[in-house]
């Protein structure tokens, strides 16, 4: 399999998120969205990952789909983060920036498949 921006964009975000919801846990003592954003954030590469090995493109531009909503769960979650004082607005802003444009590359993603795809 050839490299992907996509995927390695998103694995390189879950692995911050992953590092987020440490520091969540371990110095903020928050539980309840600390799940909700590991969950949300480390699905979105998971569900790109598994596009790639779809059976078919139907397959493939729902997988993506799914990514996508994840994307917008995600951002909700951190700009909850920030307005509620777990992480500074700086902290907030660089994630938010990854998760944006991981959300931009799978719009042009699915924009492309949908295109090409036989309707």
């Amino acid at each position: 399999m050839t490299a992907s921006p996509i995927l390695d964009k998103s694995i390189d975000f879950a692995a911050r998120i992953v590092k987020l919801y440490r520091y969540l846990i371990k110095e903020q003592h928050e539980t309840i969205i600390s799940k909700q954003i590991i969950r949300s954030a480390t699905s979105i590469g998971a569900n790109a990952h598994e596009a790639s090995y779809g059976v078919s493109k139907a397959d493939f531009i729902a997988k993506m789909h799914i990514a996508l909503k994840e994307t917008a769960e995600t951002e909700y979650w951190l700009r909850l983060l920030v307005k509620s004082g777990y992480i500074t607005q700086r902290e907030g802003d660089s994630l938010i920036h990854d998760c944006l444009e991981i959300k931009r590359m799978l719009i042009a993603t699915l924009n492309t498949a949908k295109q090409n795809s036989p309707s």
